[in-house]
This record gives structure tokens, C-alpha cells and sequence, in this order.
């Protein structure tokens, strides 16, 4: 067999595995899927499994990262508008919006939102996020402050800041008691704290008026 073909054969094997442990993790959860389960279809072994991840754990890791991915693109799809030409705040908010539609999701609930912090822990959840939609969102906010809409702050920061919002939301509304009740009032205040950020001319966030002006110190009032 020559490299290019081993390679070729490599590369489908991995993906059969993930597409495989996929279906299986989106449908029961980690914790009801054995591994040779997993390796159950045509031309899986559990050799193969351990070759290209070690274990159950880091196959899930390699699902997890490609669901994000996908989640990414997605939302970046979705942000554009059908016209693929929404304006910067409102793909910021359209965004914000599809991702919390992708969230409704079985799969997506299932693995990102349920079983991803359990198996993985928070911070790994946090750097695959961050590795896939934190600079969506950091193109978005650095946009944004170059054009005037919000006040230049470090893009960076306050993307991360809104990123975990925007999970924080998502998990609020998967945990609810009624899910479809919850939509609304979540996604209201996350496009609150979004709209917070933008200023209006002069540099002040829209609805606020500008403060009083301190007085000039005249000793106490008179004794009357």
C-alpha cells in the first residue's frame, strides 16, 4: 500500500470513528455507550480506536471538537443574514441568536451542553469553545469598536466575556423545567447585556442621558 493511500485509509477510519461515536453519544450520552458499542460497524476494531484516541474519553473529545466547529460555522452562516450582508450589530445579534436556536438542538444539548463539562471538565469545554467561536466573536466586537458602535475596549476580553454569556444562556434554557418558556426571557436579557455595550452619538449607550454636571462647592446653606 503506498503512503498516500495508507494515509487516505487513516484519515477514514478516524472519521468513521467519530461519526460512529457521534450518533451514539448525541442519541443515549456518554455514560450508555460502551466502547464496543462504538466499534460495532463494518471495519471498526476497538485496536482502531485505541490507535487514533487511546480511549472513550478522548474519541468524545474528538467529537466535541468537531460538533463546536460545525457550531461555528453555523452561527457565522447565520450571523451573514440570508442576504449575506447584515450590518455589524445585527450580525452580532444574529449570531447571538442562532446560537441559541443551534443550542435546541438533541445532539447539541446532549453532548455540548450536558455531557461535555461532566466528561471533560469546564475548562477543557471552555478552550474548545473559545478555540472555535471565540474569534467569530472577537472579529465581530473588534469590528464593531472600529466603526464607532461600541466604545474601544479589548475586543479580546469582552469577547470571551460574551461567549460565556451566550453558554451560560444556553445551558440556563436546556436546564429549564419548560425549555420553550425560558427561550425568550434568556434571550431577551443576553441581547440586553449585547445592546448595553453600544453607544449612541457622543459616546453614550442609547436611553441614558448624560450626568449632571458636579456643582461648585459654596460652603454649607445658611442657618435659617
Amino acid at each position: 500500500m503506498t503512503p498516500r493511500r495508507q494515509e487516505d485509509r487513516t484519515r477514514a477510519t478516524r472519521t468513521a470513528l467519530i461519526a460512529a461515536a457521534r450518533e451514539l453519544f448525541g442519541e443515549r450520552g456518554y455514560a450508555a455507550v460502551p466502547a464496543e458499542e462504538i466499534v460495532a460497524g463494518p471495519g471498526l476494531t476497538r485496536g482502531a480506536m485505541r490507535h487514533h484516541f487511546g480511549d472513550k474519553r478522548a474519541l468524545f473529545a474528538a467529537v466535541f471538537e468537531e460538533l463546536q466547529a460545525e457550531i461555528a460555522e453555523r452561527v457565522a452562516a447565520a450571523a451573514k443574514g440570508p442576504d449575506r450582508d447584515a450590518g455589524t450589530w445585527d450580525a452580532l445579534r444574529g449570531g447571538l441568536v442562532a446560537f441559541l436556536d443551534l443550542c435546541r438542538e438533541p445532539e447539541v444539548i446532549r453532548i455540548a451542553l450536558t455531557d461535555a463539562p461532566a466528561v471533560l471538565g469546564w475548562q477543557a469545554c471552555r478552550e474548545v469553545e473559545a478555540r472555535h467561536g471565540l474569534g467569530l466573536v472577537t472579529a465581530g466586537l473588534d469590528r464593531a469598536g472600529r466603526e464607532g458602535i461600541i466604545a474601544p475596549r479589548p475586543a479580546g476580553v469582552l469577547a470571551r466575556l460574551l461567549l460565556g454569556a451566550a453558554v451560560e444562556t444556553a445551558l440556563i434554557i436546556a436546564r429549564a423545567p419548560d425549555p420553550a418558556a425560558a427561550r425568550e426571557p434568556a434571550e431577551r436579557t443576553l441581547l440586553a447585556l449585547l445592546d448595553g455595550l453600544r453607544t449612541a452619538p457622543g459616546g453614550m449607550a442609547p436611553g441614558r442621558t448624560a450626568p449632571e454636571p458636579p456643582q461648585e462647592w459654596t460652603g454649607p446653606p445658611p442657618v435659617r
